[in-house]
Order: structure tokens, then C-alpha cells, then sequence
């Protein structure tokens, strides 16, 4: 029975969250997923980036209204598509399916805020090193991604978020052995009003604050725009 306020303060209820075989199950699922989806959603958002910036490419525009279209498009919608076509490809309830969408929910995250950072790049600074010399890996290397390193981590720090807390792709992609953290909970309300979804919640938000403060400390947030 719930009742509030509660009797007495107490930290048992975490330590039975940290103990919980589905909850950590889930929250190690969670994190190996959002990881794949950062490093993927990075990759490709880089490339997409520097193209749109500093290329003058055919559908320029095109390409970047579909990169950012999951930022408008309602996640059932997203969603149900995605079923419907992995089913098609079988690969429905599948570790590689649940992967493509959260990096297609990323993405549009990922690309926006490297876009912010391209913007306010001086790019004199690879021209100057080229005229030393420089190889186009080196400046990259060594000019181009210890600038925008501030923007790559603040756009990480969005893709891994959102993937971590998605929770309607999850559902309509992952299945039994791949349930992650959001869905346990989803699951968990539905049958039992223990306190300890509380301390499961808390400790994401606890873990979410730490991971920004560390990249604050890191690098500066200030400094990605």
C-alpha cells in the first residue's frame, strides 16, 4: 500500500533497485544500446554535416529536412513505420532493428547541434595549417576535431540521452531478452507500487545531472555554440 509522506527515511529501496536482476539487466541493455546509438548517430552525423556546411551538394535541403523529419514526426508514427518495415526485412525484434531506430531518433540531434558548431568555426584555421603542409587527416586530427570537441560531446551527450530514455521505440522494436531501462519501468508500474520504481527514477536523474556535470567540467558547455 502506498503511503506518503513516508515513515522515516530510509535507502534500502536502492539498494533492492541496484540488486534487482531485471532492473539491472535492463539498465546495462539501456546503456550498451545508447553507446552503439552515440557512435553510430557520431559517424554519420559528422559526415552529414561537414557535406551540408561546406558542400554545395544537389537536395542540400532535402537531405537535411529528412535528418531532422524524426524531430516532427510523432514517435508512435516512427514507430509503427519502423515495425512495419523491419518486418518486412525480418529483422523485427532484433538487437540490429532496435539499433537503426534509435540511431534514426538521434541522428537529428547529433546533426543540428555539430551544425551549430560548423557555423561558428573559423575555417582559416585548416586553411593556415594546409599552407604549412598539413594533410587533410592531420588537420582533421589535429586542427578540425580538437576545436569542435565541445560540440561533438555535447551532441553525444544529446544522443545518448535520448536513446537511454526512449521508450516507444523500445517498445515496438525490442523484446523479452532486450527490454530496456524505460520499458522495465513501463512494465513494473503496470504490477506493483513498491518505492523502488522512486529510486530507479532518482538514480537516473542523479546519473543524468553527473554525466553533465562531468562534460562540464571536461570540456564547457558554454563552448559548443
Amino acid at each position: 500500500m502506498l503511503r506518503f509522506p513516508p515513515d522515516g527515511l530510509s535507502l534500502r529501496w536502492y539498494y533492492a533497485a541496484v540488486t534487482d536482476d531485471a532492473f539491472m539487466n535492463a539498465f546495462w541493455v539501456s546503456t550498451k544500446l545508447a553507446t552503439i546509438a552515440t557512435i553510430i548517430s557520431l559517424v554519420i552525423g559528422l559526415a552529414a554535416s561537414f557535406a551540408v556546411a561546406r558542400r554545395d551538394i544537389p537536395g542540400k535541403t532535402l537531405l537535411l529536412g529528412l535528418a531532422l523529419s524524426p524531430l516532427v514526426i510523432p514517435m508512435v508514427v516512427i514507430g509503427l513505420g519502423l515495425l512495419q518495415s523491419l518486418a518486412w526485412l525480418r529483422l523485427n525484434q532484433s538487437i540490429l532493428g532496435l539499433v537503426l531506430g534509435h540511431v534514426l531518433i538521434t541522428l537529428p540531434y547529433v546533426v543540428r547541434t555539430l551544425l551549430a558548431g560548423l557555423v561558428h568555426f573559423d575555417q582559416n584555421l585548416e586553411f593556415a595549417a594546409m599552407n604549412l603542409r598539413a594533410s587533410p587527416p592531420r588537420v582533421l586530427s589535429r586542427i578540425t576535431l580538437p576545436i569542435l570537441a565541445p560540440t561533438v560531446m555535447s551532441a553525444a551527450v544529446f544522443a545518448f540521452v535520448t536513446s537511454f530514455g526512449n521508450i516507444t521505440l523500445s517498445i515496438f522494436l525490442g523484446n523479452g531478452g532486450q527490454t530496456t531501462l524505460p520499458v522495465q519501468i513501463f512494465t513494473y508500474v503496470e504490477q506493483s507500487f513498491e518505492p523502488i520504481i522512486a529510486a530507479v527514477s532518482s538514480l537516473v536523474v542523479f546519473g543524468t545531472v553527473g554525466l553533465l556535470l562531468v562534460v562540464e567540467w571536461l570540456f564547457g558547455m558554454s563552448k559548443t555554440v
